[in-house]
């Protein structure tokens, strides 16, 4: 093995550039050439492929996002696509892959590695942290403390104005996120794809006889839960309670910019380090993760179906803080 590709796909995640610049840099230090494959599969099989080197990945671990961009691709579903991407990896002598994403971008590393028998490790990079042989991805802890930045300051309003803040926060699958932003921001509920009864939850705290005098409420949702989103429960909770002021503030996508923490940064370099090695030893078709604070590898196939879920002591606690 004498060179290595990059590459970033799916949903793009603070920590990402950080990843990238520890294979470059691990590579070299062991003797490697690396490529970088610019917008995932879809550069693949446009021969969006560049050299980088020590100073292509400089200044770039405290930017947010991907440098090497990041896009969907429906032309790498089909076989012809892939053997146009595998031509593009051969005529840069391209020998392995590193591929930091989530599980459609697994989904694309594992078929490489079956048609074509490239070496291909993944990075988990999606803000949303529901990747299975991992604790945390990259990009999960900036997401939680920019969301929690935006509920501190909507708090604010909700007790100046008395009214009741419904937020919603990414987390189409999972409810990760709005679990531990409801913990942190001191909210009222948390409603998650998890938790079945959430909504009931929610309705006893607006019900609770001999409930504390409060003049505002924040409320989390994740944007997936089986309630729906911001808008269409401050349908509902208009409907059953007249009387409140009641409000909606969907995130979105600002919770997937700006500068990655120093929690994030520290992650994705050790797993971009530890992907390099990966290879260096020969394995192939698994992913990196940190479980209990140890280096975890994971075959692609278990990671993509694996089920990973949140605490059911972290939603008990939700609970709990709520009264």
């Amino acid at each position: 093995m004498k060179t290595i590709g990059v590459y970033t796909s799916g949903g793009d995640a603070p920590g990402m550039n950080a990843a990238v610049r520890a294979v470059v840099r691990t590579a070299i230090y062991h003797g490697l050439k690396v490529k970088g494959i610019k917008r995932g599969y879809e550069g693949m099989i446009h021969n969006e492929i560049i050299n980088l080197d020590r100073q292509s990945v400089a200044n770039i671990i405290q930017r947010g996002g991907t440098f090497l961009k990041t896009a969907r691709s429906a032309d790498f579903m089909t076989p012809a696509g892939r053997k146009r991407a595998y031509n593009n990896l051969k005529k840069h002598d391209i020998d392995a892959l590193v591929c930091i994403g989530g599980n459609g971008s697994y989904a694309g590393a594992k078929v490489l590695n079956e048609e074509f028998g490239i070496p291909c490790i993944g990075l988990p990079g999606t803000i949303d942290n529901d990747l299975y042989g991992t604790d945390y991805t990259i990009g999960y802890d900036t997401a939680i403390n920019t969301a929690l930045d935006s509920i501190d300051r909507i708090r604010d309003t909700a007790h100046s104005h008395e009214r009741v803040f419904i937020v919603e926060v990414m987390g189409r699958d999972s409810g990760f996120i709005a679990l531990d932003v409801a913990i942190a921001g001191g909210a009222e509920g948390a409603l998650i794809p998890e938790d079945q009864a959430d909504w009931d939850k929610v309705l006893k705290h607006f019900n609770r006889p001999g409930k504390r005098k409060k003049s505002f409420s924040i409320i989390i949702v994740a944007e997936g839960d089986e309630q729906g989103g911001a808008l269409v429960l401050e349908k509902k909770l208009t409907e059953l309670y007249p009387d409140l002021k009641i409000r909606s503030t969907i995130l979105g996508h600002v919770q997937r910019g700006g500068s990655p923490s120093a929690r994030d940064r520290i992650l994705a370099s050790r797993l971009g380090s530890e992907a390099v090695k990966a290879l260096l030893d020969g394995k192939t078709s698994v992913t990196v993760g940190i479980v209990s604070d140890k280096v975890n590898y994971t075959p692609f196939e278990l990671a993509i179906n694996g089920k990973k879920s949140v605490d059911p002591e972290l939603i008990e606690l939700a609970e709990i803080l709520a009264i």
